[in-house]
């Protein structure tokens, strides 16, 4: 087996005489080896130490010097500063620093440009310290340049001030030297003058003073200036200093233009619902003639490897089509039409969507149709029809990935529920598991009947992706769920379902298809536009995309980790996102916008001032993978929340995407099914759990593995579900993860739970009679449990209930956990009973 590369660092190391320079792995160091070596963070890392040091060392030297130079400058005028003078034991400086820092004193301040020198102290210690932490105490290109600007115009002014003596060292002799330069080249009034007007220059280059307003500095300071453009004061007023860049090559990806509205007159291929069923014909075989038509949805009608989306780019166009209803509706937002449209993607200009070369392709691409197959289908079908006095007039039969619908024209006078009711008979002459009869098919007038493929096709996540109606969808947030019996690839977005429900049984694809979501929007979306809430009870589904936290997940401020997996934590953080939703409508109250996407038109134009509280809105996406541990363990604390996001979120761009393996009907209550208009159903085992789900049958019938229905209102659609493996995902997260990302996870607002409980207010002097007894119990067995104080006492559940929460109350057990004990917090009889003599 080769062994592993570690494609970040080398550690090089010098051969013996005679033999080629080699790193640790045998190859030969190059050029390039040697310039991977200067780039790397170790080498950066100790540049900055040195730097930081060099710059406490220079400053100690300096200010020693200030009361030392007479002493010193003795020793040093009229001698050559070379490496002999600093290594003459002779020497006897009075620097506290040495003869080394008595000559670097001397150096910079006397000879050079006298007290400005501590400025260059500043730029040696901010660059050490961004250099070893990442810490960014100061801009260090603006603290640069004025540093700069100021060392040389004091080092001037002090030597046109002071001719000489001993206040020379506050301009030193470059100081001096300039001045008496300037004052034979413009007279002592010509050398004021240009001294004036250097610093007005640079007053007005920085401040940008409107005189004749009694405001003179009404801006504030500038952020990080590119040459050729003017700062952007809503950049600056929503975020600090753009972090700094990130170390290596890296390319800037070229995205199109921002999203276009949807013409609402263009309904071609589009439901009301926001699903796009597309226009490309599938698989078809006309039984009558015998003809063959078979269109597939192949790989290659995207592009090669790198896919190129729209990153969801707001473009102030977009105002226009949406109309300003409320002109002018921050009436003191100055105007900033000048400085063009805000991007939101400023602190990740380099940021790189994935490509498509991260995904495994699975399957061929292409419908393998066994006439055969078809054929044998085609006769049991009309056979069993006619052992029941059915005639049909055709048959088609459409081939998909991994079902395949057979359309019936029966012949006139037949009833449809006589073939519907048939359903397991016809399910019985073909041997095959999963036969689902529509009768009729809307907008058809034909009856359907799916029946599975024998060998059905994989439905790969990367086949997907790389369809053109995917790559040329315009959709706020596209999903592509997978293809159609049809073999059409279908995108739906998120934004116009607005939140998604997805059940069905253990192992049947919930997951996968939750991870196809995320997928398809971390292959579309910039980081500045979206951003995820992961919920994971079971710890780990959804661990694997906390890579990505930095670049696109959300949290609470006080959280250590951005997947979210205990219960206690779920309900703060939900209710937390009750509280950003109502902040949202806040800010959308005051833009005078309907919806959070003519918020952040508004924004994007400039019309919203920052100081009054405005930012853009990225969409946030609560994803919850298993639904039903939340209900049973937190109940209505989990499920009030829920559904108020449900019902209000919409507008302000909060969606949910909630799965659960059980869907019961206390799970999935009628407060939350009448909030999610839209739903997924994976196999279930009874037809009771699939009227949960969609109300009405047919998810009992699916054939497992990612077959699955999908519910928006009125209609019933059948597809496979894309998918993706877990390496491929992997590959995925450590691509965006190795980016350069925001100092931290996005913060939701903070949320305080009511800590008035009942246990705060009981009376220790109305315990129980058997407290004491079951203290001890629960001591020496260490479980905190009701159960077991019901067992050992013989109590009911409600007394045991309240024995536990004066227990509780005492400090000897903690609180309630969910579905875990309480924790013991009391560990031996002996401490236990100090507790119980000292309370009585």
């Amino acid at each position: 087996m080769s062994p592993k590369t570690n494609t970040y660092k080398k550690n090089v190391y010098k051969s013996e005489k005679g033999q080629a320079n080699t790193d640790l792995e045998g190859r030969d160091i190059t050029w390039s080896s040697l310039r991977d070596f200067f780039k790397s963070k170790r080498l950066r890392k100790a540049t900055g130490l040195f730097f930081l040091l060099a710059s406490v060392f220079m400053a100690l030297a300096f200010f020693s010097y200030l009361f030392t130079w007479k002493t010193d400058d003795a020793l040093l005028d009229g001698r050559t500063l070379n490496w002999e003078l600093l290594t003459d034991a002779t020497v006897d400086v009075a620097n506290i620093m040495g003869r080394a820092g008595a000559i670097l004193a001397h150096l910079f301040i006397k000879q050079w440009f006298g007290i400005g020198s501590f400025l260059l102290l500043l730029i040696l210690f901010i660059s050490g310290l961004r250099m070893l932490s990442g810490h960014r105490l100061l801009p260090l290109g603006k603290t640069t340049g004025y540093s700069l600007f100021f060392l040389i115009w004091f080092s001037v002014f002090f030597g046109y001030v002071i001719a000489s003596g001993d206040l020379l060292i506050l301009g030193g002799i470059f100081g001096f030297e300039s001045a008496v330069w300037l004052n034979g080249l413009l007279g002592k009034a010509g050398t004021a003058l240009l001294l004036l007007f250097s610093m007005g220059l640079f007053i007005i280059l920085v401040f940008n003073p409107v005189f004749g307003t009694g405001e003179w500095f009404p801006g504030v300071w500038r952020r990080g200036l590119r040459p050729g453009k003017e700062a952007d004061p809503l950049a600056e007023a929503m975020a600090d200093e753009t972090p700094g860049e990130a170390t290596g090559s890296e390319t800037e990806i070229d995205t199109r233009p921002g999203l276009e509205d949807d013409d609402p007159d263009d309904l071609t291929g589009l439901d009301r619902t926001g699903i796009d069923y597309g226009d490309e014909p599938g698989g078809t075989l006309d039984m009558d003639t015998g003809t063959e038509e078979i269109q597939t949805d192949p790989l290659d009608e995207g592009p090669e490897l790198e896919i190129e989306v729209a990153t969801g780019k707001i473009s102030g166009s977009d105002y226009q089509a949406i109309g300003d209803p409320f002109p002018g509706n921050d009436s003191d937002m100055p105007d900033l039409s000048h400085l063009g449209e805000f991007d939101p993607t400023l602190d990740l200009p380099r940021f790189k969507l994935p490509g498509l070369d991260l995904l495994d392709e699975k399957g061929s691409g292409t419908i393998q149709v066994n006439k055969q197959e078809l054929e044998e289908n085609k006769n049991k079908i009309i056979e069993t029809l006619k052992n029941y006095a059915i005639d049909i007039d055709k048959i088609k039969a459409t081939v998909g990935p991994t079902v395949t619908l057979y359309e019936i024209v029966p012949a006139p006078g037949i009833r449809i529920s006589k073939i519907k009711n048939l359903e397991n008979d016809i399910a019985l002459s073909l041997s095959a598991l999963g036969i689902r009869i529509i009768a009729p098919i809307p907008g058809r007038g034909t009856v359907g009947i799916e029946v599975p493929n024998r060998n059905p096709e994989i439905v790969s996540m990367k086949s997907v992706l790389a369809s053109k109606r995917f790559q040329n969808s315009s959709f706020e947030l596209p999903i592509g769920l997978g293809k159609t019996i049809a073999n059409e690839t279908f995108i739906a977005d998120l934004t116009k379902m607005p939140h998604l429900l997805m059940a069905g049984a253990t192992g049947q694809g919930k997951s996968v298809g939750l991870n196809a979501i995320l997928t398809s929007i971390l292959y579309t979306k910039h980081p500045a536009y979206v951003k995820f809430i992961l919920v994971d009870p079971k710890k780990v589904e959804l661990n694997i995309f906390s890579k990505i936290e930095r670049h696109y997940l959300a949290k609470l401020p006080d959280a250590e980790e951005a997947i979210v997996t205990e219960t206690r934590q779920v309900i703060r953080t939900i209710n937390s996102l009750c509280v950003e939703m109502d902040n949202r409508y806040d800010l959308l109250k005051d833009a005078q916008a309907r919806n959070v996407k003519e918020y952040n038109v508004k924004f994007v134009a400039r019309r919203l001032n920052p100081n009054h509280g405005h930012r853009f809105l990225p969409y946030i996406i609560l994803c919850v993978d298993e639904f039903a541990d939340l209900i049973m363990t937190a109940g209505k604390e989990i499920e009030l929340p829920i559904a108020r996001l449900a019902q209000l979120a919409r507008a302000v761009g909060i969606h949910l995407v909630i799965a659960t393996q059980r869907p019961s009907v206390n799970i999935i209550t009628g407060t939350i099914k009448a909030n999610f208009p839209a739903r997924i159903a994976f196999r279930v085992t009874a037809k009771v759990d699939s009227r949960t789900i969609l109300d009405t049958g047919g998810a009992d019938q699916l054939i497992g593995r990612g077959d699955m229905l999908l519910s928006t209102g009125s209609d019933l659609l059948r597809l496979q579900c894309a998918f993706i493996d877990t390496h491929e995902i992997e590959r995925i997260t450590d691509f965006i993860g190795s980016q350069r990302a925001y100092p931290d996870a996005f913060h939701l607002p903070e949320y305080f739970e009511d800590d008035a409980s009942v246990t705060d207010s009981m009376d220790p002097t109305e315990r129980d009679e058997l407290f004491e007894d079951a203290a001890r119990i629960v001591v020496a067995t260490q479980q905190g449990s009701t159960s077991l104080i019901q067992r050992k006492l013989k109590l009911g559940y409600n007394r045991a209930g309240r024995i536990i929460d004066q227990l509780e109350a005492a400090g000897i057990v903690g609180p309630f956990e969910g579905s875990k004990a309480r924790e013991v917090r009391i560990k031996d009889e002996v401490s236990l009973e100090q507790i119980l003599r000292h309370e009585g």
